[in-house]
């Protein structure tokens, strides 16, 4: 009888581990791993070292998946596929500077922000642009799709489509555009390996644009996997590794609001 019990309770045990397994790999694309699209064209978000990424994002990535037991597997994409790239499993989520808006709402889900990022102006030192009342109808560069591009439409300016945050320094710089909406992080740390630049920003007003929350962001059916990064987010507030990664990379506290 004893003996019986004991094979019984033995083949509970590994029932309960099997399962646990199964779960596991229900949860992430590959079992171990958690698969996390980025651009790595976007510093201080995630960018390139030489042929390594890093950033903000790469060791916030890092520091979630090490919290769920997981391996980080990063892929860059350019951003014109990148969201869609979850629909299509090509990854189990997007961390890239992905702010949350009531158009992504309806088809994505999201975990909290872990980031709020401020919006400025980015034109030349000798513009006539003050404000984003002086944006309309003024020729800016924005991502296609990006949380940017609506902000510029909103005050009215004359987009053009840019790639990424390079290309659209790139164009103000050879006068092809006036200015742009972008993170005031992002110009921070361009300017720091183009010093000798005419460029500037200007912040614009909470009263006018609040602040970009930023987001881990996911297909639908990753109900299980949010709430995991969810629940790892809080635990990285908990013991500082939030704040120590945000003066890492942006030299302040922005990771709340």
């Amino acid at each position: 009888m004893k003996k019986r019990t004991l094979l019984i309770t033995l083949i509970a045990f590994f029932m309960v581990i099997l399962t646990g397994c199964a779960g596991s790999k229900k949860i992430t694309k590959k079992p171990g791993i958690l698969t996390i699209g980025v651009e790595g064209t976007y510093a201080p978000y995630s960018y390139r070292a030489g042929n390594k990424l890093t950033g903000f994002e790469i060791d916030y990535g890092n520091q979630v998946a090490k919290k769920l037991g997981l391996k980080a597997e990063f892929i860059p994409t350019k951003w014109d596929s990148l969201i869609a790239g979850l629909n299509s499993n090509t990854f189990d989520v997007v961390i890239n500077n992905v702010a949350i808006n009531k158009e992504r709402k309806a088809h994505y889900i999201f975990s909290e922000p872990y980031i709020y990022s401020r919006s400025v102006i980015i034109t030349k030192k000798n513009s006539s642009i003050k404000s984003v009342n002086d944006l309309k109808n003024v020729k800016v560069a924005e991502g296609t799709g990006t949380d940017n591009y609506q902000k510029a439409e909103k005050f009215n300016a004359d987009i053009i489509s840019s790639p990424d945050f390079q290309s659209t320094m790139s164009m103000l710089d050879t006068n092809r555009i006036k200015a742009t909406i972008n993170s005031q992080e992002a110009f921070l740390t361009w300017q720091k390996s183009n010093k000798d630049n005419d460029l500037k920003y200007i912040v614009i007003p909470e009263s006018k644009l609040e602040s970009s929350q930023i987001a881990p962001i996911y297909n639908k059916n990753s109900t299980k996997l949010k709430n995991q990064i969810t629940k790892a987010t809080k635990e990285l507030y908990k013991d500082g590794t939030m704040k120590k990664l945000s003066y890492k990379y942006f030299g302040k506290d922005i990771t709340k609001k």
